[in-house]
């Protein structure tokens, strides 16, 4: 197995292990895939943590598998699958945390992390879409999704050139939403998630849902959206649970229903 589960205080920590600087070849993007799903349909997990081990998150696709491709049909499917685990994640209804680690967050490895929902790296991180350098282009996403993180001038020119950014210089574009000392992206990820994890589930499902449901659409039936899912959590128990504790001065008590 190249990824390793782990889960505690309702929280599953997906950590890639695929020595020695995680490239998605076959196995591992199979092992990813199915930590995933395997957390996203576990009742018990409110919030999921991807990470890495070693010295990189990701540092990309693995270059032997992108050199087998042969015909326009095997780019394809090798696209396809890698788009469908990528809108998996950034549709997922629990939040999903990108704990960049390392030295690199690289081409696929980027596109992990724009799929996720909240990104925290390092401070020595540098971040890429090399495909270009390589006589490809990305597959996985990051044509759409770079474009809406760093705007569409940025998201050319990284595309184009496939400069390496720092972690610094990802924050200020958006591309990440903090930057941590060496070491300590994990840890920083799983205060962030124990924040969330203690918030109603339902509350979180209904804004993300919100957020990327209406990435695509007209402001006028983004709004529409919204207001369907506002009256959805008017309705719940949680939403009660919350203005009452606000209004006692107490610490909520959400019950995920």
């Amino acid at each position: 197995m190249y990824v390793r589960v782990r889960t505690e205080d309702r929280i599953a920590v997906l950590t890639i292990d695929h020595p020695p600087v995680n490239t998605l070849d076959e196995a591992t993007f199979r092992d990813l895939e199915a930590a995933f799903r395997a957390a996203q349909e576990d009742e018990m997990v409110k919030v999921i943590v991807v990470t890495g081990t070693g010295r990189s998150f990701v540092a990309g696709a693995d270059i032997g598998s992108l050199a087998e491709m042969t015909t326009p049909a095997d780019a394809e499917d090798l696209a396809r699958s890698g788009q469908d685990l990528m809108m998996r994640i950034e549709r997922s209804p629990k939040p999903v945390i990108a704990a960049i680690n390392g030295r690199f967050c690289l081409g696929g490895g980027n596109e992990l992390a724009m799929a996720c929902h909240i990104r925290i790296a390092e401070e020595r991180t540098k971040f890429a879409q090399p495909e270009i350098t390589l006589g490809l282009i990305p597959g996985w996403g990051a044509s759409r999704r770079l474009v809406h993180l760093v705007g569409l001038g940025k998201a050319v020119e990284l595309i184009l050139t496939g400069d390496h950014i720092r972690a610094r210089e990802a924050q200020q574009l958006g591309l990440v939403n903090r930057v941590v000392a060496e070491g300590t992206a994990l840890e920083e990820a799983m205060r962030l998630a124990r924040q969330l994890a203690a918030l109603s589930s339902e509350g979180l499902r209904l804004a993300l849902d919100c957020i990327y449901g209406e990435l695509d659409m007209g402001a006028e039936e983004a709004m529409v959206y919204e207001a369907r899912r506002f009256a959805e959590m008017a309705c719940t128990y949680d939403k009660c649970e919350g203005l009452n504790a606000f209004l006692q001065k107490r610490r909520p008590q959400f019950e995920d229903r």
